[in-house]
């Protein structure tokens, strides 16, 4: 990521304003690109130049759009469609927000959303391990997951207990908490499972700066709690859309 000095000099925004919209730039970008790396280039790349738009994370988010290359979910979901769906739902934009975002009539960005949401409702189920501590908030993440079509395959509130599951039970998908309590870090627990297996991951967390610091290696896929299940749909079809490992 270029260094904060001399943000200001690129845009018409205050360097304090893109300071602010960076995170949430950063999460955008990675999870239209699935990686970190690629994600963060994509976002020094916006700041050379930025759209005109109300705010400074909205031209942020609108350089990422047009920057970012078309995928395999474009394929299905469409280039708008799925912009739309990640704009409001992970990024929880309004549908006019997403729109005037993505420079599209609303006329326009709302049938591209609604056959985003169509196709995401077809996309292939994967087979879920859920790290989670507490035992309630596992219960709902469980429905949401099997309401968006997937699999759980086990529930894991420990560490050890998730790197023994994962080893066991191969998932095609890890969803984890970062804070397990007592019981360790969801995170630490990733990165010992991505040792030894290629699976894509997607955080839960209610404290998504937290691993959104700009400092190492970061998760692709983050969704902040609380969430709703459309939310989880679309994290959870763009994780699996290229099956690869989302690296801490």
């Amino acid at each position: 990521m270029p260094h904060a000095a001399n943000m200001s000099a690129r845009s018409a925004w205050p360097e304090s304003a893109l300071l602010d919209a960076l995170p949430a730039a950063r999460r955008f970008a990675r999870v239209l690109v699935g990686s970190q790396q690629e994600g963060d280039a994509i976002v020094a790349l916006a700041l050379l130049s930025l759209p005109e738009r109300a705010s400074a994370r909205a031209a942020l988010y609108a350089a990422i759009a047009a920057a970012a290359p078309d995928g395999p979910a474009d394929a299905t979901l469409g280039r708008a469609g799925r912009r739309m769906l990640l704009l409001t739902t992970l990024e929880e934009q309004a549908p006019d927000e997403a729109a005037a975002v993505l420079g599209l009539p609303l006329d326009d960005a709302l049938p591209a959303l609604a056959a985003a949401r169509a196709a995401l409702q077809q996309a292939v189920s994967a087979d879920v391990l859920v790290i989670e501590d507490e035992p309630i908030i596992a219960m709902d993440i469980q429905a949401l997951v099997r309401r968006a079509g997937h699999r759980v395959v086990g529930v894991a509130a420990t560490e050890a207990q998730a790197i023994g599951l994962a080893e066991q039970l191969r998932p095609s998908l890890i969803l984890a908490d970062v804070n397990l309590g007592r019981g360790g870090d969801g995170s630490r627990a990733v990165a010992r499972i991505l040792e030894t297996m290629r699976v894509p991951v997607i955080f839960v967390t209610a404290y998504p700066e937290r691993l959104l610091t700009g400092e190492g290696r970061e998760p692709a896929f983050v969704v902040t709690k609380p969430f709703d299940p459309t939310s989880l749909a679309v994290a959870t079809y763009q994780a699996t859309a290229g099956r690869t490992p989302q690296l801490i």
